[in-house]
C-alpha cells in the first residue's frame, strides 16, 4: 500500500465514522420515540403487554421494563432457556464460546436479582415426588439408521462427498443456491450438508443488528423446490433452529420424500482456516470407526447432543434392577432444578479483587472435565429432606446425604475474614444468570448439588455456614458409567492416534475426532436437562395480530415477524436434568478443589494464593501464578494450556479475557526467538 491509498483510506474512514454517528444519534432518537409511544400506550385501560410487544418489536419483559403495569400476574421470574428442535445445543453451550447477546437479553440483564423457587410448604407433595406415569427410558427397540452426508467449505465452493471433491458454484449462497449447487453434484440420498467454512447464514449481517436476525431471514428466504421439513419418523426432527452461530435448517423435497439438513460443523469441534472438508470428512470416519469399538450400533446423528443420547439409550441395561428402565421425575421437579441448578461457573474477577496490573495469566483447563463426574448419578423417584429432618439427623448422616445424590435449598453466611474466591451459586439479575458472593458477612439463599454444599462445608481454608432448608435426595446409581467409559475410551485413542499419527492430515483428523467425543459427552449430558421446549415461527408483517400472545419476538424484517414461544415440557423418556444437575455441581466444585489419589495432591482455585484467580471459564482457571499440578492426560486433570507473561491489565469484560487467553496460548505454544 502507498502512502497515497493510506491517506485516501483514512479519509474514508473518517466518513464512515459521520455516518456511524449520525446513524446511531438517529437509531437513538427512534428508540427513544418507540419507548415513549409504548409507555403513552400503556396507559390505554385495555392495553396488554402481549399485544404491544409484537407491535414494537420487543419481548414482553422489555415492555414490561418500560411499562411495569403491563406485567401479566403469571409473569414467570426464571424465564425459559431457548431450545426448540435441538434440546442439546442451547443447554450446554460450549466451553468458551460466547454468544452475541439478543435484544430480549440487554434490558433483563439490568433486572432486579430473581428469587428462586421452592418446594410447596405443604406437607402433601407426592405429586411432585411421584415419577412422570408411564415414563421412562429404556434400550430402544429399533436400529438406528445413517444419514448420508456431505462436506461443504460455502466460502470456496468445494464439496466432498465420500472420496470425491468438486468444486461447486454456490451463486449468492442462499439456502436455494446450495441445495441447487449440491444436488446438481450429488444423488438425492444425501440427507445432511455439513457447512466446514463460510457461515452462509451471516451473508447478511451487516443488515441486521443482531446476527440472530441476519440467521432468522437467511432460514425464512425462499427456497424452490423445498419447503421446511415438517418431521416424520424417529429420529427426523421439524422445522428449523435459529442460532447465532450454529443454526439448522431442515428441508423436504415438495415433492417426493427426500429430506436434507444443512449444518454448522462447529457444533462438533471448532476449525481453522486451513481445515479442508476432506479432513473433515477423515475426521467424521475415524470418529465412527473408533465409536464402533465400543458401540456396536454407532451412528453419528446430526449433533453431538442427539448422537450423545443415541449411544446412551443402547446402554441401558436389558436385565436387572433397572430393567424397565429409569424413570423420569415429575414435570414440577423437572421445572424445579430448570430454575435452580446452573451450568459451568462463568467468573471475570477484576479490581479491587485483583491488582490493576497482572504479573501473568496463565490458563489451567480442564481436560474432558464432565468425563470425571459420571461414575455416580441419581436413579429412582426421590424423596424430600426437609430442613427440620434434615437437623435431627447424626453428623454422619447428614455427611452422607451432603456426599450422595442430592439438590439442597440453603442458607449460606461468607465466614468473617474469607480472602478468597466464592464458593456457592447465588441468582443474579437475569436470565438464567449465576454469581459467587464472597465478601464475609453476606448471607444469601439458594440452591446448589451435594458436591458443592460439601466443599463449602469441608474446604482447606475455613468452613462456610450453611443452613439446610430443604432438599431432594435421590438413591445413588451409576446410569451413565458405562456409556462414559466408552466415551472416554473412544477419546483416549483418538487423542494417541493425533499425537503418534506421521502423516499430519490425518493426525489433525483424529483430533477433530477427540474434540468431537468431547462434544458428544458435554452436550449429550445437556441435553439430559431438557429444557422447556420453544415453538418458533413466523408470521407475516401485515398480520402481526396473529403473533401468538405468549410470544417473544426474536427478529423482525420488512416482510415477517419471526418469534417464539414457550409449550412446556414435552413427554421426554430420556429427560433427567437430575443427571445433568449433579455432573455441573460436581464439576463446579472441582475448580475450586480436586484430589489427586495417585500423586496425593489438591488442584484447584482454593490452593493458590489469595487475589491469584482472575477469571472461571466452565472448566478452566484464570491464575496470575504458575501451579504444580499434576497432568497425566486423564480426564479432570489441568491443562497449562495458555500462558501470558507480564505486566498485564487486568482484564474488564469478557472480550478482553478471550483476548488475553487466545494471546497466551499462542505464547505457549511459540518457541522463543533466540536471534
Amino acid at each position: 500500500m502507498d502512502a497515497q491509498t493510506y491517506t485516501e483510506g483514512l479519509a474514508e474512514l473518517r466518513t464512515l465514522r459521520d455516518d456511524i454517528k449520525k446513524a446511531a444519534a438517529a437509531l437513538a432518537r427512534l428508540e427513544a420515540q418507540r419507548d415513549k409511544t409504548v409507555t403513552a400506550l400503556a396507559a390505554h385501560h385495555k392495553a396488554k403487554a402481549e399485544r404491544i410487544a409484537p407491535a414494537a418489536g420487543l419481548s414482553i419483559a422489555d415492555v414490561v421494563a418500560l411499562a411495569p403495569q403491563l406485567a401479566p400476574q403469571d409473569m414467570d421470574t426464571a424465564a425459559p432457556a431457548p431450545g426448540p428442535a435441538e434440546p442439546a445445543q442451547p443447554t450446554a453451550p460450549a466451553p468458551h464460546t460466547p454468544l452475541p447477546p439478543t435484544p430480549q437479553q440487554q434490558p433483563t440483564e439490568a433486572a432486579s436479582p430473581r428469587e428462586l423457587p421452592a418446594l410447596p410448604q405443604d406437607t402433601d407433595t407426592t405429586r411432585w415426588f411421584t415419577p412422570t406415569p408411564g415414563l421412562a427410558s429404556q434400550h430402544p427397540n429399533f436400529t438406528q439408521q445413517p444419514h448420508p452426508t456431505v462436506f461443504l467449505d460455502a466460502t470456496t465452493g468445494t464439496l466432498v462427498h465420500r472420496d470425491h471433491t468438486v468444486r461447486l458454484d454456490l451463486g449468492d449462497r442462499s439456502a436455494a443456491a446450495i441445495l441447487t449447487a449440491v444436488f446438481h453434484a450429488v444423488p438425492d440420498t444425501i440427507q445432511r450438508i455439513y457447512i466446514t467454512a463460510g457461515a452462509p447464514w451471516h451473508r447478511d449481517a451487516d443488515r441486521y443488528p443482531y446476527l440472530r436476525d441476519a440467521v432468522a431471514a437467511w432460514l425464512n428466504a425462499p427456497t424452490p423446490g423445498w419447503r421446511v421439513d415438517t418431521g416424520r419418523g424417529r429420529d427426523r426432527m421439524a422445522g428449523h433452529f435459529v442460532h447465532a452461530r450454529n443454526p439448522v435448517a431442515r428441508y423436504q423435497r415438495t415433492s417426493g420424500d427426500h429430506h436434507v439438513e444443512i449444518r454448522s460443523v462447529g457444533e462438533w469441534f471448532d476449525l481453522d482456516q486451513n481445515d479442508h472438508p476432506g479432513i473433515v470428512r477423515d475426521a467424521f470416519r475415524l470418529l465412527w470407526e473408533e465409536l464402533r469399538r465400543h458401540f456396536s450400533d454407532a451412528v453419528i446423528l446430526g449433533s453431538p447432543s442427539q448422537t450423545g443420547r443415541d449411544l446412551w439409550t443402547r446402554t441401558i441395561p436389558r436385565r436387572g434392577k433397572h430393567a424397565d428402565g429409569f424413570p423420569v421425575l415429575s414435570e414440577e421437579l423437572r421445572g424445579l432444578l430448570h430454575a435452580t441448578a446452573g451450568q459451568g461457573r462463568n467468573e471475570l474477577l477484576t479490581p479491587p479483587r485483583i491488582p490493576e496490573q497482572l504479573p501473568a495469566l496463565i490458563e489451567y483447563d480442564r481436560t474432558f472435565a464432565y468425563a470425571k463426574h459420571t461414575w455416580k448419578s441419581p436413579v429412582g423417584a426421590p424423596r424430600r429432606v426437609t430442613g427440620k429432618t434434615f437437623a435431627s439427623w447424626s453428623a454422619k448422616e447428614q455427611h452422607d446425604a451432603l456426599y450422595g445424590c442430592g439438590h439442597w435449598h440453603i442458607r449460606v453466611t461468607v465466614p468473617d475474614g474469607w480472602n478468597h474466591v466464592g464458593l456457592l451459586p447465588a441468582p443474579a439479575p437475569g436470565e438464567r444468570a449465576w454469581h459467587y458472593p464472597a465478601a464475609p458477612g453476606t448471607t444469601f439463599t439458594t440452591w446448589a448439588g451435594g458436591p458443592e454444599v460439601h466443599t463449602a462445608l469441608t474446604n482447606p481454608i475455613q468452613p462456610w455456614k450453611v443452613e439446610i432448608l430443604d432438599g431432594i435426595l435421590w438413591e445413588a446409581g451409576k446410569p451413565l458409567d458405562e456409556w462414559s467409559k466408552k466415551l472416554k475410551e473412544t477419546w483416549t485413542n483418538l487423542s494417541a492416534q493425533a499425537h503418534f499419527q506421521g502423516d499430519a492430515q490425518q493426525a489433525r483428523a483424529a483430533h477433530l475426532a477427540s474434540r468431537a467425543v468431547r462434544s458428544i459427552l458435554l452436550y449429550g449430558i445437556g441435553s439430559f436437562a431438557q429444557r422447556p421446549r420453544m415453538v418458533t415461527g413466523t408470521t407475516p408483517r401485515s398480520m402481526e395480530r396473529d403473533v401468538p400472545p405468549d410470544a417473544e419476538i426474536i427478529g423482525f424484517d420488512d416482510e415477517v415477524i419471526t418469534w417464539q414461544r414457550p409449550t412446556g415440557f414435552a413427554r421426554d423418556p430420556n429427560a433427567h436434568p437430575e443427571w445433568a444437575a449433579a455432573i455441573w455441581s460436581a464439576a463446579r466444585a472441582a475448580l475450586l478443589t480436586q484430589y489427586h489419589r495417585a500423586d496425593n495432591t489438591h488442584a484447584g482455585a482454593l490452593h493458590t494464593a489469595p487475589g491469584t484467580v482472575v477469571a472461571f471459564r466452565t472448566d478452566a482457571l484464570y491464575l496470575t501464578q504458575p501451579q504444580n499440578w499434576p497432568y497425566h492426560h486423564h480426564p479432570g486433570d489441568y491443562l497449562l494450556k495458555g500462558h501470558l507473561t507480564g505486566p498485564v491489565d487486568a482484564p474488564t469484560s469478557e472480550e478482553e479475557l478471550l483476548a488475553l487467553r487466545d494471546t497466551g496460548r499462542q505464547a505457549l505454544t511459540t518457541p522463543p526467538d533466540n536471534t
